[in-house]
């Protein structure tokens, strides 16, 4: 197999640095091809090494990660954001569906998505990831989603979903206008996402997002949603789905 290369890009030298001796370390089989501190610089290398995979800083002096990329659409490598952005922007990198790495950067992480990277096929839909990052890091009451079919990347508004369904390793979207979106994932990998963003786990099959919730049914302990549908609340999520229509403005 070949080898993975890889070309560091960052205006920080120690950061630089830093990720070559971590993945010398960590990761020898990789190949660094070369390094940037710049956009210019870095458009460069690319051309001339064409590299598998890019770890890329988000912020440089003479633009940033995303302008780069464009320049090279459609992309035909890899690319792994690196951020020292706060924990909403990393959220919204979740959201997006787009690798990172936050610094100072833990070599577990990085091991993870190098060995991700080595599997995994070229990026698809980068730029309608991206988009989707920059509008979630830019809207605060607006955030979306992206969800990967196997013929579609989907951007979704949070509020425009009504619940999640699990069904062993597949989950289920339900929209609202009955729109349905089946994605290969387990639900547990939505609720990390989602949890701090008005979605509580109901049940171990369903996650529903309580801005949608019309009424609570106590005599037959299930909530009803805005789409009509019922969903059983669990003995032991009971008093905590209270809790927080007692004592939370939702929305």
């Amino acid at each position: 197999m070949k080898a993975l290369s890889i070309l560091i890009v960052d205006d920080e030298k120690r950061v630089r640095s830093s990720l070559r001796h971590l993945i010398s370390m960590y990761f020898p089989g990789a190949n660094i091809v070369g390094e940037a501190g710049d956009i210019e610089s870095a458009y460069l290398e690319i051309k001339l090494h064409k590299p598998d995979l890019v770890l890329l800083d988000i912020q440089m002096p003479d633009g940033n990660g995303f302008d780069l990329i464009k320049k090279f659409m459609p992309v035909d490598f890899k690319v792994v954001f690196i951020t020292a952005y706060n924990q909403y922007a990393i959220q919204a990198f979740k959201y997006s569906a787009l690798d990172y790495l936050l610094k100072p950067v833990n070599p577990e992480e990085l091991i993870k998505v190098l060995e991700k990277a080595t599997a995994k096929k070229n990026e698809s839909f980068l730029m309608e990831k991206m988009e989707s990052l920059v509008e979630n890091m830019n809207n605060v009451n607006q955030k979306k989603i992206v969800l990967n079919t196997q013929e579609f990347v989907h951007i979704v508004k949070l509020s425009d979903i009504i619940q999640i369904e699990a069904d062993r390793n597949y989950t289920t979207f339900y929209l609202v206008n009955n729109k349905t979106i089946l994605i290969s994932k387990s639900l547990i990998e939505f609720e990390e996402i989602l949890s701090t963003s008005n979605f509580f786990r109901v049940h171990h099959s369903n996650l529903i997002n309580l801005v949608h919730v019309l009424k609570i049914d106590k005599q037959n302990m299930q909530v009803i949603m805005s789409d009509n549908s019922k969903i059983t609340i669990a003995s032991r999520k009971k008093e905590q789905l209270f809790s927080l229509f007692d004592k939370t403005r939702i929305g």
